[in-house]
């Protein structure tokens, strides 16, 4: 069943593994360092991965571009060495690459929108490549507040507001990752295409800051949005050290009262220090498969939790074909 399913994973770090900061790593090789690489991704029978540019703290507000564009260089560069591998996702073609043929999808993605000033620098990154942006990390940029600024946390702000309707326009995904609850309600309100939520759980069985309360699920599932769950276990237990049966529940209490078409996956790897046991890196993939069949999942529904429901919003997201656009 694992192999026969399109397996998308909707968030990874990866990318600060190509500067050598963890230690020497190959994405090409199997490494002693990180949690995802090419071989390990073929092991868990990943079909397209996202890959997330995260900008740390101390390059912010002000060194922000630079450094995204320091590590979407290196995106491309780790990319174009596995060409014969690796197909990077720019549209719906791409995507009939990654369903038809044995290559493994790479679609590029920014984790906080401090880069983005203006409209330009959108169009810029665009042409880059860039194909889902989430809207804040955990603290407040010129689009919106993250989580982490508390309780005085505001919505999106007009640039916000702006920049959501541009990307809906291009072909860029939205992600509400890391987004006070205002901020995502107002994206909802915002978007024109189905938003995304790459990785977090259910605030009911967790309640750390980072999670989606009923109320973001449900308002989610009804307008087609799908979250990625993660790994990571200080968002999947409170009590204990979490295990794939603690992640498991997270699945059923979602599918249960809000749908198996919101869900899918979010592992966060190698943005995460360690993840639950039984999932301690890509390669153990098939161990969820197994867990969602015996929690009594049916074949249909474990194949749109795996990588179905985000390839649904991948096809109403996308543009249809490379355009002049897509090149600089």
């Amino acid at each position: 069943m694992h192999k026969k399913s399109v397996v998308v994973d909707g968030h990874c770090d990866t990318v600060h593994l190509f500067l050598g900061t963890q230690g020497p790593y190959s994405f090409g090789e199997l490494n002693a360092v990180g949690q995802a690489d090419l071989p390990r991704l073929r092991s868990g029978g990943v079909n397209l991965q996202f890959f997330a540019v995260y900008i740390e703290p101390e390059f912010k507000p002000h060194g922000a571009l630079q450094r995204t564009l320091f590590l979407v260089e290196h995106f491309w560069r780790e990319m174009g060495k596995h060409s014969k591998d690796v197909v990077v996702v720019k549209n719906k073609a791409d995507l009939g690459v990654v369903k038809n043929t044995s290559k493994i999808g790479a679609l590029l993605a920014l984790e906080g929108a401090e880069p983005l000033e203006n409209v330009e620098m959108l169009h810029i990154l665009y042409r880059l490549g860039l194909r889902s942006v989430g809207l804040t990390w955990n603290q407040r940029n010129l689009l919106a507040d993250g989580v982490g600024v508390g309780a005085s946390a505001g919505g999106l702000t007009p640039l916000g507001k702006a920049m959501v309707t541009e990307m809906n326009s291009l072909g860029i995904m939205v992600d509400a990752a890391h987004l006070a609850p205002k901020g995502f309600f107002d994206l909802l309100e915002t978007v024109s295409a189905p938003p995304i939520v790459t990785h977090a759980n259910a605030a009911s069985l967790c309640a750390h800051r980072r999670n989606l309360s009923d109320e973001q699920l449900r308002a989610l599932s009804e307008q087609g949005g799908v979250v990625g769950l993660t790994y990571y276990p200080p968002f999947v237990s409170e009590q204990k050290d979490a295990t794939l049966e603690d992640l498991l529940d997270h699945f059923c209490y979602i599918a249960e009262r809000f749908g198996t078409s919101v869900l899918g996956l979010g592992s966060d790897f190698d943005g995460i220090p360690r993840a639950v046991q039984g999932l301690e890196d890509v390669s153990k993939l098939p161990r969820l498969t197994e867990g969602l069949i015996r929690r009594g999942f049916s074949a249909e529904e474990i194949s749109a939790i795996l990588g179905g429901n985000f390839l649904r919003v991948l096809q109403a997201c996308l543009p249809q074909e490379e355009t002049d656009e897509d090149s600089c």
